[in-house]
């Protein structure tokens, strides 16, 4: 346990073995870092190949690695799995997202490591969970096609990924579920067990709406861009200098609030549109004259209205907005990291708040690799004269 740590973070003396690359993994890492639980990455000698990504990826380390140490091993090695196995013995969890059947080639079985140590949550994040495709490596677009996410994303016959790893994360999110109710069994048992996330299952968790939806109607849903509303307004429009905004007009209080607002009494009085269900059945005509009204005001001024009259709306952002953004500049949600050496940027905080402690500070910065190779070894009780050996023999690394 790292003495440093605030004392009031919830996960504080939770030692976390992270055997993980890209997203999944990491980001499971990440949640119980930011909790307070002290979690050390475990990466090759030469580092994380995430590390090295670009592109779309380029941001993938940096984004997913802060408040953790780096001890960086040759698994391959024999010292360096005996390494391992020592280190697993005085953990508290383990978790891998390595292909299909890597950890056995490693002499890092579940049952191996759970041998020596009887109160190890070893947690596993794959691509399927038991069953006949839990052999085939998986990515996060290959089960947001595989999972009916693209299909329900893009319109109609164009399939389309979700414009951020969802499903990574989402599998990420559920590893740690899984770790956190294992954690409480062990305090009533005292015994500790595997648990498994995977991204398939996380896709077709998020698919279940459609399912039941399919089930209820009889009939299959299409793409989110071909949808049968449920609102009579509930889509982007044009404003007056150029941008768009989201109006969501889901009940009845705020469509007359709506009407009043840009002194439409009429809409109120026509028969067509008194209720959601008769406003669905005239989409046609209610969108072009909300389209018109719309078009009326700049973004600025739709906003501030609707803000005022309670009203759910949305300016369409991308990415870059979100930097400026007042509310999560007021809250602090916007954290300092050093994505690369030397270069510092503004990344979400975790998305929610717990009144007993201040989750989600940046504590650590993403570490180089083998950055505290030496201080995480001492911990473990490991001599000095033994972890110098295992430099000089390339087994592990420590960075300046």
């Amino acid at each position: 346990m790292n003495d440093k740590e605030p004392a009031n973070l919830p996960l504080r003396g939770i030692r976390v073995l992270e055997l993980c690359h890209t997203i999944m993994g990491p980001s499971a890492g990440l949640l119980l870092a930011e909790l307070g639980a002290d979690v050390i990455k475990i990466e090759p000698v030469e580092g994380d190949r995430t590390r090295r990504l670009s592109g779309f990826a380029a941001g993938f380390f940096g984004t997913f690695n802060r408040n953790k140490r780096s001890l960086a091993i040759d698994l391959k090695a024999p010292a360096g799995r005996d390494l391992l196995l020592d280190l697993a013995a005085e953990s508290d969890v383990i978790m891998e997202n390595f292909a299909p059947g890597t950890m056995e080639r490693l002499g890092l079985a579940d049952e191996t490591l759970k041998a020596r140590n009887g109160g190890l949550i070893y947690c596993s994040l794959k691509g399927f969970l038991s069953g006949p495709y839990e052999h085939r490596p998986a990515l996060d677009e290959v089960v947001q096609f595989m999972g009916g996410l693209a299909y329900m994303t893009g319109p109609p016959g164009r399939p389309l990924r979700a414009g951020t790893s969802v499903i990574d994360i989402m599998g990420g999110t559920f590893a740690v579920v899984a770790v956190l109710a294992a954690l409480a069994e062990r305090a009533r048992t005292g015994r500790g067990q595997s648990v498994k996330s995977a991204l398939f299952e996380s896709t077709t968790f998020l698919m279940a709406q459609h399912m039941a939806g399919t089930t209820i109607t009889g009939r299959s849903m299409p793409p989110m861009p071909a949808r049968e509303g449920a609102w009579g307004i509930y889509e982007p429009f044009e404003t007056a200098d150029g941008q768009q905004i989201f109006i969501g007009i889901t009940s009845d209080n705020h469509w007359r609030r709506f009407c009043e607002a840009f002194k439409r009494p009429d809409l109120l009085e026509d028969p067509r549109y008194t209720t959601n269900e008769d406003r669905v059945r005239e989409r046609p005509t209610l969108l072009a004259i909300v389209a018109g009204l719309a078009k009326r005001r700049n973004q600025a001024e739709l906003e501030s209205l609707f803000d005022a009259i309670s009203i759910p709306f949305a300016p369409v952002a991308t990415p870059d907005d979100l930097f400026g953004d007042p509310h999560l500049q007021a809250g602090g949600r916007l954290l300092d990291v050093e994505l690369q050496p030397g270069l510092r940027g503004q990344l979400a905080g975790l998305p929610f708040e717990m009144e007993s402690a201040a989750v989600g500070t940046v504590r650590r910065q993403p570490p180089r690799a083998g950055e505290h190779s030496r201080e995480i070894l001492g911990e473990y009780g490991f001599e000095q004269d033994t972890v110098d050996a295992l430099i000089a023999r390339g087994v592990i690394r420590q960075s300046d």
